[in-house]
C-alpha cells in the first residue's frame, strides 16, 4: 500500500510530497519517490531544454501498469488549478478560450511535477517570444519510427543517413534514443524559419529519402505502409505539436528516458533504450551539453553567494555544466529591477551558456545625452532569464526582482573592455530596437566598472508624463462597423511584470461572463453588435432606451444576465441569447432582465476618442453614464491585482483584465495593452448526436455526442450529460430536431455510445467546461455551458489533446 509523505524545501518553496512510496513502474518498482529524485537530479541538464518552452504533461496517476493492463494515463496542457502560485505561467490564445501553461524553468517546478505524476514532459520546438507570442524555432526535430518487423538498427541506418543531409545544409544533428521504440534527431536552426517553413523543410527531406531509399524509408502517415520500414514523421515540427524533451521519463513498462546519444553508439550492435538511472551516471559523469560546445564561463562564484536552501534563485549543482545553445540562435538579455538595499537594474546578456550581468543604479539610459555607470557581477545561470521573486533578508541580494524587460540581442562587438549590442526587448519599450555600448573604464572582471551609453539613431524611452483630458478628434470611421479591442492571454506573474513596466499604476477590471457588444448610441436609442458583427438590438429591447446623455456616442462593453446572487451567469444568459420571436423576448426579458456593463469609449458627440489614454477615456464614459440608470453602468476599477483574483475566483467569476492606463484603443487589434487571466477551461464542440435520456429524462435528452474537426472529419469528443437546465434541454430540443438524419457525422464513435444514438446534421456549436483530455481526444468531466450561436462548425478547433 502506497504511503511516506513529506515537507521539503526547494529553491525556497515549500512542497508537500506524498506517496513516496507508491509504485509507478511495477515491472521494475520504481515509485513516486524515485520519479521524484530522477526529476531533482537531472534538473540542471533538462531545464535549458524546457527554458521558455509550454509544457504538455502526460500523467499516469495510479502508475502505468503493464502490458495486460496498462495504467489510464492523461494529457495535460492547462496547468492543474491546484499548482502553486509561484510556478510560472504562460498563456496560449484559442479560439475556445484561454489555456494556460506552466513554464518549467526550477528544480522545484520539477519536483512538482513528479508529485502530480507527470512522467512525460513534451514541449513544441519554439519558445515564447519576449510579447508572449510563440517565436519562430530554434531547432528542427526528426521522429524516427520503426514499423512492424524493424527495429532501433534500422532507425539508426535512417538517422545516419539524415545526418548527411543535414551536414550538406551547415547543420549539426544530435540523436536521442526516444525511451519508447525509435530514435529521434534534432538540430539547432537560426530562428529565421517559421514552424511551417521548418515543417516544409523537414518534409521534404523526409520524401527525399524515401525516393532514394524506399525499401527502408517511409514518410507517409498512413500506418498500413509502414510494415518493414522506418517512417520518418515530419510532422512534429508544426507549431501546434510537441515532442517528448530530451531527459524526460516516458510512460512505458520500464522507466526509461528520451537520452541524447552519440553517433558512436548508434552503431553498436546492441543498441538499445537507456533507463533513467543510467541517463542519471551519464549526467554525474558529466555528459555533453545538448547542442554544441561547453560554456567557456563558470558558475562557480554565483554559487559561492548563494544557499539554494534558502533563496528561491535558480543554483544549478556545481557538477553541472551551463547550457549551451545552437551557433544559429540569437542570443537573450534580460533586464530586472532590484528592490536590494538600494534599488537598481541588472542587465544580464546571454554568452557562452552564462548570463554576463552588469548591476546599473540609475538604470537604462533614456536618451544618447546620459551614460549611467554599470558595474560587472558574477555570471548568473540561464535560469535567471525568467526569475522574479524575493530574495529573503540576510541572503545575498536580499530584496524584490521583477522582469522589467526581456527579449534577444545582436552582438556588433564583444571585446574585453568594449561590449556594442542592439536589444529587441517590447516593443514600444525602452528597449525596443536600442543600441547600446557598454565601455569599461576601471577594474577588471567582477567589480569593474562601465559606463551604459544609448547610442544615436535608436530610439528613446517613453516616459509619457501626466496631463489634463484632451478633446477627442474628428472621427472618420463608420460607429456601426467598429470592431472591438481584443486582450492577450496572461498570467498574474507577467501581468505584475506589466503594470510594473507601465509605471506601477495597477488597471484592473472583473472578467464578465457574456456577450461582448460595441453599442451605438444616437441620443435616444442604442443599437448594440456582437464582436462577429451581428445586430443584437432586437434580441435585448429592454437595454434600446439605456439613457447615455443627448451626444452620440459608440461604447464597448458586456451584456450580462445575474443570477440571485448578483453575479453574472452564462448559462442565465442562454435564456435570452437564442431567441428570435418579438413575444417571447418580451416575456423573457421581464423574467430574465440584463445589464450592460460598460468599460471603454470609441467615440463622442461624432469625435473620436480611441488615441485618447485610457484613463482618459474611462473618465468620459463615467460622465455619459452617470445618469443612464441600472441598466447601464460602468463597474469599478481596482489597484489590486491580487486581492481582485482571489475576489473572482470566491465569487466565481471567470477572471479578470488587467490594462494599461495610459493605452489608446486598438479596433480590431488584440493588445498586449489589456491582459485577461482567466479561472475557467472550455472547449467549443459540434453537436452531432443525442443519447436518449433515462429516468427522470425519460423522452428528453439524455446527453449530446459531440465532436471537434480533425484531418478525417468531425472526430468525436466525447458525451456531454451534465450542466443542463430544464430551458437549455428545451431549446436544444426544439433545435436539433429540425436537424435529424440517418447518417453518422461523428468519426470514431465506440459502439457503446453509439448503439442508440439519433444522429444530427452537424450544424450547432455548444461550450463545454472539462477536465482534460484523455489520450484518445475525449474529453473529461464535461460540463454543458450553452449555445454559441455567434460560432459556426468550421470555427471550431481542438484546443487542448493529445
Amino acid at each position: 500500500m502506497a504511503g511516506r509523505e513529506q515537507t521539503v524545501q526547494v529553491q525556497g518553496h515549500r512542497l508537500r510530497l506524498t506517496n513516496l512510496d507508491k509504485v509507478l513502474y511495477p515491472a521494475t518498482g520504481t515509485t513516486k519517490g524515485e520519479v521524484i529524485d530522477y526529476y531533482s537530479r537531472i534538473a540542471p541538464t533538462i531545464l535549458p531544454l524546457l527554458a521558455g518552452r509550454p509544457v504538455t504533461r502526460k500523467r499516469w496517476p495510479d502508475g502505468v501498469g503493464d502490458a495486460q493492463h496498462p495504467g489510464m494515463s492523461f494529457f495535460t496542457k492547462d496547468l492543474e488549478r491546484g499548482a502553486p502560485e509561484w510556478l510560472r505561467r504562460m498563456p496560449i490564445e484559442h479560439s475556445s478560450g484561454t489555456k494556460t501553461y506552466p513554464l518549467v524553468d526550477s528544480q522545484a517546478a520539477l519536483v512538482w511535477l513528479g508529485q502530480v505524476a507527470s512522467l512525460e514532459l513534451h514541449v513544441p520546438q519554439w519558445r515564447f517570444a519576449s510579447d508572449g507570442s510563440p517565436a519562430n524555432p530554434d531547432r528542427l526535430v526528426l521522429d524516427l519510427d520503426p514499423g512492424p518487423g524493424v527495429g532501433l538498427a534500422e532507425c539508426a541506418e535512417v538517422a545516419r543517413l539524415v545526418r548527411e543531409i543535414l551536414r550538406g545544409m551547415s547543420l549539426e544533428a544530435v540523436p536521442v534514443t526516444s525511451g519508447s521504440k525509435g530514435i529521434h534527431l534534432y538540430s539547432p536552426l537560426p530562428g529565421t524559419l517559421t514552424s511551417e517553413a521548418a515543417s516544409n523543410l523537414a518534409r521534404e527531406l523526409a520524401r527525399a529519402l524515401e525516393a532514394d531509399h524506399p525499401d527502408l524509408v517511409v514518410s507517409s502517415m498512413s500506418k498500413a505502409v509502414r510494415a518493414g520500414k522506418v517512417f520518418l514523421d515530419w510532422s512534429q515540427n508544426n507549431g501546434k505539436k510537441t515532442t517528448i524533451s530530451p531527459y524526460s521519463l516516458r510512460g512505458r513498462e520500464h522507466p526509461t528516458v528520451a537520452a541524447p546519444r552519440t553517433w558512436d553508439e548508434l552503431a553498436e550492435p546492441d543498441l538499445r533504450q537507456l533507463l533513467f538511472s543510467e541517463v542519471l551516471e551519464r549526467a554525474a559523469a558529466g555528459m555533453a551539453p545538448f547542442f554544441g560546445a561547453s560554456a567557456a564561463a563558470s558558475l562557480d562564484r554565483y554559487r559561492e553567494k548563494r544557499d539554494a536552501a534558502r533563496t528561491p534563485e535558480p543554483v544549478p549543482d556545481a557538477g553541472a555544466r551551463p547550457a549551451a545553445r545552437g551557433d544559429g540562435d540569437p542570443p537573450r538579455f534580460v533586464v530586472q529591477e532590484h528592490h536590494a538595499s538600494r534599488l537598481h537594474f541588472d542587465l544580464r546578456l546571454e554568452k557562452d551558456g552564462v548570463l554576463v550581468s552588469w548591476a546599473v543604479p540609475r538604470g537604462i539610459p533614456e536618451t544618447p545625452d546620459r551614460n549611467n555607470l554599470a558595474v560587472m557581477t558574477e555570471d548568473h545561470p540561464i535560469e535567471y532569464l525568467t526569475f522574479h521573486g524575493t530574495i529573503p533578508k540576510g541572503e545575498y541580494g536580499a530584496g524584490t526582482m521583477t522582469v522589467w524587460d526581456t527579449g534577444m540581442y545582436e552582438t556588433e562587438k564583444w571585446r574585453a573592455d568594449e561590449v556594442i549590442f542592439r536589444a529587441h526587448g517590447t516593443p514600444g519599450g525602452a528597449m525596443d530596437d536600442a543600441r547600446f555600448a557598454l565601455i569599461r573604464t576601471a577594474g577588471d572582471g567582477e567589480k569593474s566598472q562601465w559606463l551604459l551609453h544609448r547610442m544615436k539613431g535608436a530610439p528613446t524611452a517613453k516616459n509619457p508624463a501626466p496631463r489634463a483630458i484632451p478633446e477627442p478628434r474628428e472621427s472618420p470611421q463608420d460607429a456601426g462597423g467598429v470592431a472591438p479591442m481584443l486582450a492577450s492571454l496572461s498570467t498574474p506573474g507577467l501581468a505584475a511584470g506589466a503594470i510594473a513596466r507601465w509605471g506601477g499604476e495597477p488597471w484592473v477590471e472583473m472578467k464578465w461572463d457574456g456577450i461582448r457588444a460595441v453599442g451605438t448610441w444616437d441620443g435616444s436609442t442604442l443599437t448594440l453588435r456582437a464582436r462577429s458583427g451581428n445586430d443584437l438590438t432586437a434580441t435585448y429591447p429592454d437595454l434600446q432606451d439605456a439613457g447615455l446623455g443627448v451626444a452620440p456616442c459608440v461604447v464597448d462593453g458586456e451584456i450580462v444576465a445575474l443570477d440571485e446572487k448578483g453575479r453574472p451567469s452564462f448559462p442565465l444568459l442562454q435564456k435570452r441569447m437564442n431567441l428570435a420571436i418579438p413575444a417571447e423576448i418580451v416575456r423573457e426579458a421581464a423574467r430574465t432582465p440584463v445589464r450592460y456593463y460598460l468599460f471603454d469609449l470609441l467615440q463622442i458627440d461624432g469625435r473620436d476618442a480611441t488615441a485618447l489614454p485610457l484613463r482618459d477615456r474611462r473618465a468620459l464614459l463615467e460622465r455619459l453614464a452617470d445618469g443612464a440608470g441600472e441598466r447601464v453602468t460602468v463597474p469599478p476599477v481596482f489597484d489590486d491585482l491580487d486581492a481582485t483574483l482571489d475576489a473572482a475566483r470566491g465569487a466565481d467569476l471567470e477572471g479578470v483584465v488587467v490594462k494599461n492606463p495610459g493605452s489608446r484603443y486598438r479596433p480590431g487589434e488584440r493588445s498586449p495593452d489589456w491582459l485577461k487571466i482567466k479561472l475557467t477551461r472550455t472547449q467549443d464542440v459540434v453537436i452531432g448526436g443525442i443519447r436518449p435520456g433515462q429516468g427522470g429524462r425519460s423522452g428528453a435528452i439524455g446527453s449530446l455526442l459531440v465532436g471537434i474537426p480533425g484531418p478525417d472529419g468531425l472526430q468525436y469528443a466525447g458525451r456531454v450529460g451534465t450542466g443542463f437546465s430544464d430551458a437549455a434541454l428545451a431549446t436544444l430540443g426544439r433545435l436539433l430536431a429540425p436537424l435529424g438524419t440517418d447518417e453518422n457525422p461523428l468519426v470514431g464513435v465506440p459502439a457503446a455510445d453509439a448503439s442508440d444514438a439519433i444522429w444530427v446534421r452537424p450544424e450547432l456549436v455548444g461550450e463545454v467546461e472539462f477536465a482534460e483530455f484523455t489520450p484518445g481526444g475525449i474529453l473529461r468531466h464535461a460540463r454543458w455551458r450553452g449555445l454559441r450561436p455567434d460560432r459556426s462548425p468550421e470555427d471550431v478547433v481542438l484546443e487542448d489533446g493529445p
